[in-house]
């Protein structure tokens, strides 16, 4: 049975992808809204980093001293207990709770449950902030343990009122459960009438606010809130009818895994996924791993919902979304856009944070880093900073406008086709796989990916170095910003699995692999130019082909199965996949090989029943998805967002 636990924001501080997923997947009721927090985990010790943590999300507070905390036990009883009403009094609730949402008694008793979630009594007005320990320990004894002993700080919440707005009159503690009593009638009515008269189960789903669920607590804060009361999900007559003729949701919907369902290229609901992709990636500027992951799951099942969106309710009942996405696309369908988005692409410093980030070699941690030293376009790096970044920045500042530049079909293939011919030049046998976007059927790339492999192993050993040098010397290849020999330095050995222990370059396979910067060394002289040359015959024509970003990757045979399942999927897809090997199949997958979580050992899924090699790359990724027990998904659908 899950444990009852409180609303838990967690801290993506000091954790890893890993290590955030299983948490989450743990928290049933995890918030990604720290507003709504009851409770936030962390790896947190001192009150100061708690402090600035809730800084740092925009969550004021003022704390509360622990002498003048009442005990889990004290407070409980204390909510129990119920002030006396007088006979007038009694006679006024009883008259209006048979007209609306039941009798007082069960509406304190709702209350009471609602408190002492989690243990003990947390108020809606406070918020602690705790180490992770408690949760893990709590898992792990199957009872919610006592927060005393892990508590770093407890804070009342101090909520933003605008300037404009007079800060409300304090009220006494009588007046104020009154009015909030008050205030829980007119919610249920308002929640009520916004379903239009839909049944007991529909509303259950979003939470009574009088309930002890989350949901139900939640909807009850927001709207007792004194200046902010929260958006409702608004359902017109002819959309309540709708709602009873919904299409079916496709089995393959059920899972959390988007490694188990088709997701197509050009989804129906294209317009809105580009808006939650827009969000998505404000989060990840600002350095939210967790709303980052939140999105990215309902990016990758809006993607796969085969029908067109016709309401919020529709969007409410998919895995991954609920009801926050659901008031995202009401807002989309009513405006045609998002306020976060018009918000965002409006924020200067925001924006200034995606120039940097489009920087290659500079990740959303260091462009906020770019930002706090005052630098504010590519002019201040060059000016003020050349001298302080690394080789393959300065490269990436040096073709910034190029980079950007979409690579089209035709010329991914062109690039691809010069480095087969070299590869075959250097050995003859090589095969190769054009992976990436173009792989999944994208018209514009922003950069070319290549799987290279040879049924000779002794082929592949040591052939990024020799594959670079042969390019380098047609002048295919004008910088190399990458070269990592890994692979062939142990052998082309398939590495074991170490556990959870922490390494360097963890969540990038161990593949030799090259990345360099590519510009097409040929080009037609225009009409004219002839008379210029002549004229100035010392003079040297600059090459006006732009400049491309190359990947080539190195297999062993053995392996070019996960190397190609790897390098062609989306992002979610990949995540996804290697969450479902953990969990469902207790292995570790990248693309460099399959190993056991058991005992570490390389696991082989390319080999045929009587171990032989798979006869080519393609067979060998559709043996990875046998093997792990998946259906073969095309790359076209694995277009996860």
């Amino acid at each position: 049975m899950p444990l009852e636990l409180p609303v838990i924001f967690l801290l993506p501080t000091r954790l890893s992808a890993d290590e955030l997923h299983q948490l989450e997947e743990q928290i049933p009721s995890l918030t990604y809204d720290i507003n709504e927090a009851d409770v936030v985990l962390g790896k947190v010790s001192q009150k100061e980093r708690a402090l600035f943590e809730l800084r740092r999300l925009q969550l004021l507070t003022e704390e509360v001293p622990r002498s003048h905390v009442p005990s889990a036990r004290t407070t409980t009883h204390h909510r129990t207990k119920r002030r006396r009403l007088s006979v007038c009094s009694t006679q006024r609730t009883q008259d209006v709770e048979t007209s609306d949402t039941g009798s007082e008694a069960e509406r304190n008793v709702e209350d009471d449950s609602a408190t002492q979630r989690g243990g003990g009594a947390v108020s809606c007005e406070t918020v602690k902030v705790a180490k992770l320990a408690w949760l893990t320990d709590s898992l792990k004894q199957g009872v919610v343990l006592p927060l005393d002993k892990y508590l770093v700080y407890e804070g009342r919440k101090i909520p933003k009122t605008p300037a404009s707005s007079p800060r409300p009159a304090r009220q006494s503690p009588s007046s104020t459960s009154t009015t909030r009593s008050k205030t829980a009638e007119i919610f249920a009515r308002a929640l009520a009438d916004a379903e239009g008269g839909s049944s007991q189960s529909q509303r259950s789903r979003y939470g009574s606010p009088g309930g002890s669920s989350a949901a139900g607590r939640r909807h009850r804060e927001h709207f007792e809130h004194p200046v902010k009361p929260p958006p409702m999900l608004k359902q017109t007559t002819s959309e309540h009818d709708v709602d009873h003729h919904l299409p079916p949701i496709p089995d393959y919907l059920h899972t959390t895994y988007s490694c188990q369902r088709p997701t197509m290229v050009n989804p129906p609901n294209e317009g809105f996924i580009e808006q939650l992709k827009k969000i998505r990636r404000t989060r990840t500027l600002l350095g939210d791993k967790i709303g980052v992951r939140a999105y990215s799951s309902a990016i990758a099942t809006l993607a796969a919902y085969p029908h067109t969106l016709s309401s919020p309710r529709e969007v409410a009942r998919l895995p991954g979304c609920g009801p926050k996405i659901a008031l995202l696309f009401q807002e989309f369908r009513d405006t045609g856009q998002l306020r976060e988005v018009k918000d965002a692409e409006s924020d200067p410093r925001l924006s200034v944070l995606s120039i940097f980030y489009d920087i290659w070699g500079v990740a959303e941690t260091t462009a906020r880093e770019f930002y706090n030293k005052g630098w504010r376009d590519l002019d201040d790096i060059v000016e003020f900073g050349w001298s302080s970044l690394t080789r393959v920045q300065q490269i990436g500042v040096k073709y910034y406008d190029e980079f950007q530049q979409k690579i089209p079909r035709w010329e991914v293939e062109q690039i691809c086709c010069v480095i087969l011919e070299h590869a075959n030049r250097i050995h003859p046998g090589f095969q190769m796989v054009i992976v990436g976007g173009y792989r999944r059927g994208k018209q514009e790339s922003g950069d070319v990916d290549v799987v290279l492999s040879h049924p000779d192993e002794r082929a592949t050993l040591g052939f990024a170095e020799r594959i670079v040098l042969s390019l380098e010397k047609a002048r295919y290849v004008t910088h190399t910003l990458i070269l990592s020999t890994t692979n062939s330095e142990r052998g082309q050995m398939p590495v074991s699995w170490k556990g959870n222990q922490k390494r360097a370059g963890t969540g990038f396979d161990t593949l030799d692999k090259a990345l360099v910067v590519w510009q097409d060394p040929n080009w037609s002289t225009a009409p004219g130019d002839d008379n210029d040359l002549e004229d100035a015959p010392a003079k040297k024509t600059k090459n006006p082909n732009p400049h491309r970003r190359v990947d080539i990757i190195i297999s062993p045979w053995k392996t070019a199965g996960c190397a190609v399942l790897g390098w062609t999927s989306g992002t979610t897809f990949q995540r996804d996949l290697r969450r479902y090997c953990r969990n469902e199949r207790a292995l570790k997958f990248d693309s460099s090989g399959v190993r056991s979580r058991i005992d570490g050992s390389w696991v082989d899924l390319e080999s045929g029943p009587n171990g032989q090699p798979a006869p080519d790359m393609l067979t060998a990724e559709k043996r990875v998805f046998a093997g792990l027990g998946l259906e073969y998904r095309k790359p076209e659908e694995r277009c996860t967002g």
